[in-house]
Formats: structure tokens, sequence, C-alpha cells
């Protein structure tokens, strides 16, 4: 009977196709959620545009939105100690999310 650590270290093959491979650019999200599962709705917002734009909304239960939130702690953590401390601060963005209160 094999155990549960065993299980656990099983590698999962995932598959994508060339139009999801592309991926999806988004500068916003926004997060709600129900008693039963979490909403995330990724946008855009580009410059003239008419507001953000959902892209793609995600739907998980409660359970598959905490262990997301360990993973992005878990990567973030890792991305830092690679290459330094993501600031957040207001001061002028430093990624592809240029446009600033007032600019869109």
């Amino acid at each position: 009977m094999p155990n549960n650590n065993e299980n656990q270290n099983q590698q999962m093959s995932i598959g994508i196709d060339p139009q999801t491979a592309k991926g999806i650019y988004s500068n916003m999200v926004m997060l709600t959620h129900s008693t039963t599962e979490f909403v995330l709705d990724f946008a855009s917002i580009l410059p003239g545009g008419m507001g953000p734009q959902v892209q793609s909304r995600i739907i998980m239960a409660p359970e598959h939105a905490k262990r997301l939130l360990a993973a992005l702690s878990e990567n973030i953590s890792r991305y830092e100690n690679a290459f330094g401390p993501i600031d957040i601060t207001n001061g002028d963005p430093k990624t592809a999310t240029p446009f600033g209160k007032g600019q869109a």
C-alpha cells in the first residue's frame, strides 16, 4: 500500500494547446467570493480604452484558492531571493503596467 508521501511526489504531465500557450496579458485582477467559490477576473486597462476589459475568468473552490495563495507566496519568495525585492510602493511602476492615475 503506497503511503501519502509517494502520492504527493508523483509528477503530472499537463498538455497545453498553442493558443492557450500564448497567454493573455493582464494588469489587473478583481476578486470576489461566495461561500463555495472564489472568482478571479483578469482584466487589462489600456490607454484610450473604455475601461477595464475582462480577458479571463477563473472560478475555483476555496481550498484551491488557498493552495494558489501558498504557491504564489512561495514563488514570489523564490523570485525575490533571485532578483531582489518587488517594490509595490506608490512610486513609478517598473513593469508593463505604465498607466498611472488619470492616464488611461
